[in-house]
């Protein structure tokens, strides 16, 4: 009798576990709350240079990034097409969604625009140190004025959301160029205007490749040499000096400095374009951005110029930890207080203890379930609590013990002054 085989289906298991996609992150409580860190940085310090906040939808028309992003951006899109058969794509970066924001209502607003927002935008690359499929990114642009005075106006804000999270000239810079010095220097070698992306592609990546890669690029149209003459030894530019003397006024020069290899990938740039690398070179840029005076023409009626940039939470979250400037023990507490039950006999008026405080404001836990009393205080400390308020048989006299949990000092308190030495 031949052998009896059994197809077996597989079935997969209810409690098998389904990974996250590549590329994209989980943030669990201490994880968002650096992200919190980072980005609650990032909003203090655009409001003092006078920005607002905006948004836009995750969701954006395929043709809006095909128009005005380059071919490098657009290879990288997750888009699809809706059940309504319209091409869309997750937002991979914001400044197409300004300029269409801008575009359809600038005559209502008052020039310049100072805005910022923070995304979570999306490319599909190779996922790797520094660079995910998602970040979230702060980006700070300034619409309406054409003057290189708001250029330096961003690239000081640039400076300074850097130095209010704790990093320091030595830790950082800003490297400067300038697109027109280039289209000035290609207009003089008679390269036709529809291969000058190319060429600036070839310069953007000329740090990372070896040269003789670039030369591939440049050989054919003559240019190898030349370019590299201006990328190693630079070159006098009236506009550059001005931008460091700006920067010079405000103090912040020593945070910045010329490097023509800065050119920036994408299509849409016009004039002054910046990154801000860490001096030790150790991670991708922290940031970048330029002036795009031609994007919002593109998309409305009247010329618009219009500068920004953009910074995610990556690389800069990489840099603070290496730093010792995002550390667990710095987080802030993630309640105020953590009431204390030692005996179930009291837990009804401890819990009118908790509400109290809610009322007045302040962030308070407590344990659900009768619990041993150095479990309460561990999950206290676990919890970051500033305070311990100990609710025992003291509430007959409308009192409770109050400790100070980062110094182990106690105290008697009465309930109607708890709300005040809570503070």
């Amino acid at each position: 009798m031949p052998p009896l085989f059994v197809l077996r289906l597989f079935t997969p298991s209810p409690f098998q576990t389904v990974q996250s996609l590549p590329g994209f992150r989980d943030f669990y409580p201490e994880d968002y709350a650096f992200r919190h860190q980072i980005v609650s940085s990032w909003r203090r310090t655009a409001r003092t240079y006078g920005f607002v906040e905006y948004d836009g939808p995750p969701l954006e028309s395929l043709e809006l990034y095909q128009k005005k992003s380059g071919d490098e951006l657009v290879g990288q899109l997750y888009n699809f097409v809706d059940k309504g058969d319209r091409p869309v794509s997750l937002r991979a970066e914001m400044t197409p969604t300004l300029a269409r924001m801008v575009a359809a209502k600038h005559q209502q607003f008052r020039k310049p625009l100072k805005w910022f927002s923070v995304p979570q935008v999306f490319r599909y690359e190779r996922a790797q140190k520094g660079r995910l499929r998602e970040h979230f990114q702060l980006n700070c642009d300034l619409v309406g004025e054409a003057g290189i005075e708001a250029d330096i106006e961003l690239i000081a804000l640039l400076v300074d959301q850097l130095r209010n999270l704790g990093l320091t000239a030595e830790d950082f810079v800003v490297r400067l160029s300038d697109r027109q010095f280039w289209t000035h220097f290609l207009k003089e070698k008679n390269v036709p205007e529809a291969q000058w992306y190319e060429v600036f592609q070839a310069i953007d990546k000329s740090e990372r490749e070896p040269r003789e890669k670039i030369a591939g690029r440049l050989d054919p149209l003559g240019l190898t040499d030349a370019v590299y003459q201006v990328l190693e030894n630079g070159a006098p530019w009236e506009r550059l000096d001005l931008v460091l003397a700006g920067l010079k006024a405000r103090g912040l020069d020593g945070y910045a400095r010329v490097d023509f290899r800065i050119v920036r990938g994408l299509a849409y740039y016009t004039g002054i374009v910046f990154e801000a690398f860490d001096r030790a070179g150790q991670h991708r840029a922290i940031a970048g951005g330029g002036r795009y005076d031609d994007l919002l023409e593109k998309l409305g009626n009247e010329s618009l110029p219009a500068a920004g940039f953009g910074m995610g939470d990556v690389v800069l979250g990489d840099l603070l930890k290496a730093k010792g400037l995002l550390k667990t023990e710095d987080l802030p507490p993630e309640i105020d207080a953590y009431v204390v039950i030692p005996d179930e006999a009291y837990r009804a008026r401890a819990l009118g203890v908790v509400q109290t405080l809610r009322e007045a404001g302040h962030a308070v836990d407590y344990p659900l379930v009768p619990t041993k009393m150095k479990k309460q205080f561990e999950n206290a400390e676990g919890r970051r609590a500033r305070w311990a308020v100990i609710a025992d048989a003291k509430l007959e006299n409308n009192l409770v013990e109050l400790k100070t949990l980062a110094d182990r000092t106690q105290r008697e308190v009465s309930l109607s002054d708890l709300i005040s030495q809570l503070s």
